[in-house]
């Protein structure tokens, strides 16, 4: 779930926060992805014509392999050097948010056996949808292809985006990406949005800077993590009547969520749960149980094309020609990479224009120069 109605404010308090770029914008950036939240992405977009998941021979789902093959050798192919984060075990805390998200599930699921019988082909899409699990058995499959494509992957203790924070922290990679907010409230510097989007929404990749969100929201980190809280996360249950505009307001004028208390209404003072444990949330964001990011270490190797073949094709039924074509394609890059002088691969390419309102390609994270240049500064 993220965070309710983050964007929105900080598009609102911090508009310089946020700014728009195309995938190829990222040549030479390492970047952490949230291999859970993709995953679940492709799940849904990748549908039959019928609008059911994809399938082998054998009944198996693929729809997850496939759109992890083909969008991982897009990113490659435009110069990314993706790791993927997958989720440990939930924190305790968030076993509320995990029991409503299952009881959604088995409502949509009865809704769609209901539609099966007397509705549309569009209900039993649209329930099909939402009754989405990324199961232990999809992740275990994404992490042999990712295995037999060269890609790295780093199984988190706890939560994905939190150790997708940590590598960004910690300089292992340029950027946390996931469609998750709270991959902001545990602090990664940068935030990427959109990124493992499938081709048909055709959206650009937003990117928020957390430093610049602070700046204009004028609030320090904690102070941060506490409208978060406020806001609603997926840890703690929400005051009922506190909606983000009354968050924002409570924390800028009071500081701290204990403050903030104070100056409710005696209205909202009875919203508040009887379990409200947001000293517990706030613990979980500043010490999320991760592992630390000068611990790990990443290796982008290449294919190796007889063992994707072997699984994609001889395992999971996909078509010979393309997978190899998607392994030549991450090999040659590879190449090149490895061929490049490595301050040559990772420098800024020179800005030929200025900035446009919306600039899709000037490069992440920078202002434009105004007579053109080259970033000396490295690229993670």
């Amino acid at each position: 779930m993220g965070i309710l109605g983050l964007t929105k404010l900080i598009a609102e308090h911090a508009p310089g926060a946020i700014k728009s770029y195309e995938m190829k914008s990222y040549f030479g950036r390492k970047v952490a992805i949230d291999a859970s939240m993709c995953i679940y992405q492709f799940m849904i977009a990748v549908r039959q014509q019928d609008g059911q998941l994809l399938q082998n021979e054998d009944g198996e789902t693929t729809s997850h392999l496939m759109g992890l093959f083909y969008r991982t050798v897009r990113m490659v192919d435009n110069g990314i050097k993706p790791v993927y984060v997958f989720d440990g075990k939930p924190p305790t805390m968030k076993s509320g948010e995990l029991a409503k998200r299952k009881a959604r599930k088995e409502e949509a699921q009865a809704k769609m056996e209901e539609a099966n019988e007397v509705g549309t082909v569009e209900d039993v899409t649209r329930f099909s949808k939402r009754t989405v699990k990324v199961t232990k058995e999809h992740n275990d499959d994404c992490k042999k292809l990712l295995k037999t494509m060269g890609i790295p992957f780093v199984e988190a203790p706890c939560e994905a985006e939190a150790q997708c924070a940590e590598l960004a922290k910690s300089g292992n990679v340029y950027a946390a990406a996931s469609e998750d907010m709270d991959t902001l409230t545990f602090a990664s510097p940068v935030l990427l949005r959109h990124m493992t989007f499938s081709e048909a929404r055709k959206l650009p990749i937003d990117e928020i800077n957390l430093q610049k969100a602070l700046e204009g929201l004028e609030l320090d980190m904690s102070q941060f993590i506490d409208l978060c809280i406020l806001m609603g996360c997926d840890y703690t249950q929400t005051i009922k009547g506190i909606g983000p505009t009354n968050a924002y307001r409570l924390i800028k004028e009071h500081k701290c969520i204990e403050e903030a208390v104070k100056h409710l209404s005696p209205k909202q003072k009875e919203g508040i749960p009887e379990d409200w444990n947001f000293t517990d949330a706030r613990a979980l964001f500043t010490q999320p149980e991760v592992t630390p990011g000068s611990e790990i270490e990443l290796s982008w190797d290449g294919p190796d094309m007889d063992a994707c073949i072997q699984f994609m094709v001889n395992e999971k039924g996909f078509a010979e020609d393309r997978i190899r074509r998607g392994c030549e394609k991450i090999a040659a890059k590879f190449k090149q990479a490895t061929q490049t002088r490595v301050q040559d691969f990772f420098k800024a390419l020179p800005s030929t224009s200025a900035p446009k309102k919306t600039d899709l390609k000037r490069k992440p994270g920078k202002e434009a120069p105004k007579r053109g240049g080259v970033s000396k500064r490295g690229r993670r």
